[in-house]
C-alpha cells in the first residue's frame, strides 16, 4: 500500500550520499544560478532539468538520523526568535522543520526581497535540542526538510510543506487532517510503482506591508518529469491558495493526476462491519465530492475496500471536486484527541478549461488510521508525451464546509446500510437482500412539509431494487431515502440515487460501490 504515511518512512531507504557532496549540483545544470529571481526563471529552470538526465536529490548520511523517530523528533524544537521574519511587522513567521529517521533529503530553502533572492542556511543553533544530545553528532550543515507557516501565536501553525511534494493546511478548525501534493504519477496502476517526485527548492517572497497573502514558489523533480509551481497562500475562515503548476514531462507518463488529494478512511456510518476500534467513526474524510461541467452534483461516499479500488468519472470541463469531511458532530467519533470531526474538507476548483478527462479516486485497504488509503485527482484525457509543457491553474479551498454549496439541490449527509427487509418482521430473503438509508438535507428540501409523493430513484448495475420510498425524519428537516436490493450472488454492485419531485431533481447524485459483506 502506497501512502503518505508510509512514503515517509520509505525515504530512509533511499540510496545514501555523503553530507559533503554539495546540494547545489540539484541546479548546476540550470541556466542563470544568480540572484534574480522570478516565476518565469523558475520555469526555465525545471525546463532545462527535463532536458537533463534525473540524478536522484543528495540523502544525508549520519547516523544520528536513525534515531531520530516520531518520538524523538517531537523534543527536537525549532526556536521562534529564529523564524523567518520574526522581529518585522510581517504577519507571516516561518519556522523550518529538522531532517529525521522518514525525510533525510533537505530542500534548499531561499527568500526573495525586492525580485532578489538569498539562500538560508542551516544553523543548528536554529533548534532546540533539549536532553537528546543529538547536536554534537549532527553535521553543521544538515539542512532543513521543510518548513512551517506560525499562526499569530507563535505556536501552532497553520501551513506545512514537509516530504515529497506534500503539504497541508489546519482548515477552518485548526485541526490538521487530509494533505495535497505537487503532482501524482501512476497511482494505483497495475504493473506499474507509483512515482513520487520531491519538491526540491523554495522561494518565500517577502510580503509587502498588509498583505495577506504568502507566495511561494518550489521546484519539483522527479525521474519523469520537473516542474514550477507558484503557491499564492492567504487565511482567512479557512485557507485559500491558488496554485500555477507549469509541468515538463522528460518521458511519456501513463497516468498524470494533477491536483492530487490524499486522505484516510478507515470507517463510518456506512461500513460499520469493519469497526473493530471503540470509537463510532475514524476518517479524515467522509467523501468525494463533483461539480461537473454540465452542473450536477455527486457525492461518492467513500469506502474502505478489501483490494485496492479505482473509479474514474469521466467530465469535460469540471467546476470542482474534492474530498470532504461532511459529519462534523463529535459524538459521532467520540475522539477528544484527534478530533475528527474539526478535519478540513479540501476543494480543488479548476481555473480555466482543463478539457475532457476524469476525476479518479484511489481506495486502499486499511486496518488502521495511520494509513492514508485515499486518493483523488484529476486525469487529462489526452496523453501526456515527453518533452512538452503542460499548464494548470487551480484553487485549493481548505474549509469546514464547501466553497459554492448549492442552493438548487440537497446534499448527502448520512449512508447507512443494513439487513434487508421490515425491522421485526420475518425476512424471507435476508441472506441476500440489503438496506440502504440516505439522509439528505439542505436546498429545496430545508422548506418541504412532509408528503408522500416525493420519489427515491435508485438504478443499480445488478441486482434487484426492492421498495424505494423517501420521507421526512421526524423532528428534522432531513429527508431519507430508503430502498432495499436482492443480491444472490453477492457480487460487487455500483448504485445510484436521488430524490426527485414532479420530474425535478431534488438532491445531488449519491453514488455507491458496494461489496456485500458476505463476499469479503
Amino acid at each position: 500500500m502506497v501512502t503518505r504515511r508510509r512514503l515517509l518512512a520509505s525515504l530512509a531507504g533511499l540510496p545514501l550520499l555523503q553530507l559533503g557532496q554539495p546540494i547545489r549540483q540539484l541546479l548546476a545544470a540550470t541556466p542563470d544560478f544568480g540572484t534574480g529571481f522570478s516565476f518565469e526563471r523558475l520555469s526555465a529552470m525545471a525546463r532545462a532539468l527535463a532536458e537533463s538526465p534525473y540524478q536522484p536529490p543528495p540523502t544525508v548520511q549520519a547516523a544520528a538520523l536513525d534515531r531520530i523517530d516520531y518520538d524523538l523528533i517531537q523534543q527536537i524544537r525549532f526556536r521562534p526568535e529564529k523564524a523567518l521574519w520574526a522581529g518585522t511587522d510581517s504577519p507571516f513567521k516561518v519556522q523550518f522543520f529538522h531532517l529525521h529517521s522518514g525525510v533525510r533529503q533537505p530542500v534548499r530553502i531561499f527568500v526573495v526581497e525586492d525580485g532578489q533572492e538569498r539562500e538560508l542556511a542551516y544553523s543548528p543553533e536554529a533548534f532546540d535540542y533539549g536532553r537528546t544530545g543529538l547536536q554534537r553528532e549532527l553535521p553543521a550543515n544538515l539542512g532543513f526538510a521543510g518548513f512551517r507557516v506560525m499562526n499569530p501565536d507563535g505556536k501552532t501553525d497553520w501551513l506545512a510543506f514537509q516530504g515529497a511534494s506534500y503539504f497541508r493546511t489546519a482548515g477552518a478548525q485548526n485541526q490538521y487532517g487530509l494533505s495535497a501534493r505537487g503532482i501524482a504519477i501512476d497511482t494505483a496502476l497495475p504493473g506499474r510503482q507509483e512515482e513520487f517526485p520531491l519538491f526540491t527548492a523554495f522561494w518565500l517572497e517577502r510580503p509587502a506591508s498588509g498583505s495577506d497573502t504568502l507566495r511561494i514558489h518550489a521546484l519539483l523533480e522527479g525521474p519523469s518529469l520537473t516542474g514550477a509551481y507558484r503557491f499564492d497562500c492567504r487565511q482567512g475562515n479557512g485557507q485559500v491558495m491558488a496554485v500555477r503548476a507549469e509541468l515538463f514531462p522528460r518521458t511519456a507518463i501513463e497516468r498524470l493526476g494533477v491536483a492530487p488529494l490524499t486522505s484516510m478512511f478507515w470507517y463510518g456510518e456506512n461500513n460499520r462491519y469493519d469497526a473493530i476500534d471503540w470509537r463510532p467513526e475514524v476518517h479524515d474524510s467522509d467523501g468525494l465530492a463533483l461539480w461537473t461541467g454540465s452542473g450536477e452534483r455527486i457525492w461518492r461516499p467513500l469506502i474502505n475496500p478489501r483490494r485496492v479500488e479505482t473509479s474514474s468519472f469521466v467530465d469535460h470541463s469540471p467546476r470542482g471536486f474534492g474530498l470532504l469531511q461532511r459529519d462534523r458532530a463529535f459524538d459521532h467519533y467520540q475522539d477528544d484527541s484527534a478530533f475528527y470531526e474539526k478535519r478540513p474538507s479540501l476543494w480543488v476548483e479548476p481555473l480555466g478549461d482543463w478539457g475532457e478527462g476524469a476525476v479518479q479516486l484511489v481506495e486502499i485497504p486499511t486496518d488502521d488510521e495511520i494509513h492514508d488509503n485515499i486518493v483523488a485527482y484529476w486525469v487529462p484525457a489526452r496523453p501526456v508525451a515527453g518533452g512538452e509543457r503542460l499548464r494548470f491553474d487551480y484553487r485549493l479551498h481548505w474549509l469546514a464546509g464547501e466553497p459554492y454549496p448549492s442552493a438548487a439541490v440537497g446534499r448527502v449527509v448520512a449512508t447507512r446500510i443494513g439487513r434487508g427487509g421490515v425491522p421485526g418482521q420475518p425476512h424471507s430473503r435476508a441472506p441476500s437482500l440489503y438496506k440502504f438509508a440516505i439522509d439528505f438535507t439542505g436546498g429545496p428540501l430545508a422548506a418541504l412539509a412532509q408528503r408522500y409523493d416525493v420519489e427515491m430513484v435508485v438504478t443499480a448495475s445488478r441486482g434487484e431494487i426492492v421498495n424505494p420510498y423517501a420521507l421526512k425524519v421526524v423532528g428534522t428537516e432531513n429527508w431519507r431515502g430508503v430502498f432495499d436490493i436482492d443480491l444472490p450472488d453477492n457480487e460487487l454492485v455500483e448504485l445510484r440515487a436521488y430524490l426527485r419531485l414532479d420530474g425535478r431533481p431534488l438532491t445531488e447524485t449519491w453514488l455507491y460501490r458496494f461489496l456485500p459483506p458476505a463476499a469479503r
